[in-house]
């Protein structure tokens, strides 16, 4: 279940590189003087990595990942051990998350409501978004606290019972380490973004690592997730998402 789970509340989570085999850091030029963090721009984006899944037992999962997205509408993933062979399945809507599991036959049709009661988590698809591409959680307003700190902007954000503290680099105009904690201290999430690259001249995260605490039947658990994308084309033509249980 912890696979399964890593794999739904993540899925892809983050973004990455360039479209060449030659990898090219993000040079922001000149650092940002007021707040003003940059998002990813794309209508139909697709995207491989590699990860690395490392459940709180021991067990180390490893294989590839691709993902297809249409901005503030699908996100769409397929996970594989090797060979060729589709392990997991994944649909992330408006509405819902859906998940088909083809090896423990573990499947997930839920609301986001009905996600949040079961795990502790409380997710969207904007959430999923802003994490994949290493933007903020929400955008600025006047209710959130604002810090600049060295060549850091520190935010911090609350919505929905949970609170969101990001940490954003005046270079790229990115976050580089967020966090956040439920106020019931049901769930939480950190991840991290050390290294960023240019796609089509936008900054996208190169490698991420996330560490997801949530609740199961049998007790709290812990999964931590690498990911290295290997490919990225925010310019993709239209694509399709096929799913079906």
């Amino acid at each position: 279940m912890n696979k399964l789970f890593a794999a739904l509340v993540l899925f892809g989570l983050v973004s990455l590189a360039s479209c060449s085999k030659k990898t090219i850091l993000f040079d922001g030029g000149e650092e940002m003087k007021e707040f003003e963090p940059v998002e990813a721009e794309y209508e139909y984006l697709s995207a491989k990595a590699k990860i690395v899944i490392e459940e709180e037992s021991g067990k180390i999962t490893r294989g590839t990942l691709s993902l297809r997205a249409k901005k503030d509408s699908v996100l769409w993933f397929t996970m594989s051990p090797g060979m060729g062979m589709e392990a997991i399945r994944g649909l992330f809507t408006q509405e819902k998350i859906q998940i088909r599991d083809r090896v423990g036959q573990d499947d997930v049709n839920l609301t986001y409501e009905e996600f949040e009661r079961l795990y502790g988590l409380k997710l969207s698809l904007e959430i999923f978004q802003n994490i994949l591409w290493a933007n903020t959680p929400f955008p600025f307003d006047y209710q959130d606290r604002l810090v600049k700190v060295g060549k850091k902007y520190e935010l911090t954000q609350t919505r929905n019972g949970v609170r969101y503290f990001s940490k954003v680099e005046t270079s790229h105009r990115k976050v580089s380490e967020m966090s956040s904690n439920s106020l019931d201290d049901r769930g939480s999430l950190l991840a991290s973004f050390p290294k960023f690259l240019d796609a089509n001249s936008q900054p996208f995260p190169a490698e991420v690592l996330f560490k997801f605490a949530y609740r199961l039947p049998e007790g709290s658990q812990t999964t931590i997730v690498h990911l290295e994308w290997t490919s990225i084309d925010p310019n993709s033509s239209p694509l399709s998402f096929p799913f079906r249980f």
